[in-house]
């Protein structure tokens, strides 16, 4: 079963401290939530399962893991051989796979509620770190590693204390975490151009993840169109080809269509959904035309893929 919540969180992961371990009852409801473990308390877990649950949660995480692991973040699989730093949000499925029992650091779960403009001034989807295509895992130096370890322990530190403005400390603690993290990106993606041309790329790109993920196989995607998307940017389709094409170097098709496989991926391997739900949720009419379009764009049939 999926995790998709903090509740499915706490009582999955047998962890003895629940949702309202730390918070007066109903107080989560008034300043979001937020946690912190380390990572050797999830072990005994891991070693059960043979890997950390891959779900779209319904939560924010940030990860620092020392030790040799596996990251999968949607379609990508990215190999860690001593420190990391791991960025998690809703919108995109991930799972941290152990390759070795020797594994330490810590983790914080967390609601974008905690984290209100109101309250810190920030919207955590518009934080490069966070959007959608990012690269949300930093391999790290020991001395990295070190400046990561010391935040989190000092989250651990004042979590259980008395002050009475520690979740605003906390705050600041998460922030600089954050922080930390974009100021290992890349310099291109943390400064983008603002003209026109890139603002349309923009809106494009933020209508386009808007329809993902897909959580159910009900859910189907309303726009698969070059033209869809022309209309509602109300632009020219060749005109947003242009842009995109001079912006992200693809055209407005390969796009969409580089989004809907790399859905279609996920849903292959972390669902158990049939094909034709699969088809069906990502706008094919036709289990016949999903399936030659998923094997134009990967040279696999979906059965195949699966297996």
């Amino acid at each position: 079963m999926a995790i998709t919540t903090l509740e499915d969180f706490y009582r999955e992961s047998g962890l003895t401290a629940g949702l309202n371990s730390f918070l007066p009852e109903g107080i989560h409801k008034e300043i979001g939530h937020f946690n912190v473990f380390e990572v050797a308390d999830m072990m005994t877990k891991v070693k059960a399962t043979g890997i950390m649950p891959y779900n779209r949660r319904a939560y924010y995480k940030i990860s620092l893991v020392s030790g040799r692991n596996k990251a999968e973040y949607a379609d990508k699989d990215i190999d860690i051989e001593r420190n990391a730093l791991l960025f998690a949000t809703p919108k995109i499925p991930y799972n941290w796979v152990p390759q070795d029992d020797k594994q330490s650091g810590h983790f914080c779960i967390f609601t974008a509620d905690f984290l209100l403009p109101s309250k810190s001034g920030v919207v955590l989807d518009d934080l490069p770190i966070f959007k959608p295509g990012g690269y949300p895992v930093f391999q790290l130096t020991d001395k990295e590693a070190a400046d990561i370890d010391f935040i989190f322990r000092k989250m651990h530190q004042e979590l259980p204390s008395t002050y009475a403005y520690k979740y605003d400390l906390i705050r600041n603690y998460l922030l600089e975490l954050i922080h930390y993290g974009q100021k290992l990106q890349p310099v291109t993606t943390l400064y983008s151009s603002h003209n026109a041309s890139a603002r349309v790329s923009s809106l494009f790109i933020e209508l386009l993840e808007r329809q993902f993920p897909i959580e159910s196989p009900h859910q189907k995607l309303s726009m698969r169109t070059a033209k869809d998307y022309a209309d509602r940017l109300a632009v020219h389709v060749n005109h947003l080809n242009k842009v995109l094409k001079e912006n992200m170097g693809k055209t407005t098709t390969d796009i969409i269509s580089g989004r809907i496989i790399q859905e279609a991926k996920i849903l292959l391997k972390q669902t158990d959904w049939n094909i034709s739900e699969i088809a069906y949720s990502l706008g094919f009419e036709q289990v016949a035309h999903f399936s030659n379009f998923f094997r134009k764009q990967t040279s696999f049939a979906p059965v195949a893929f699966r297996e």
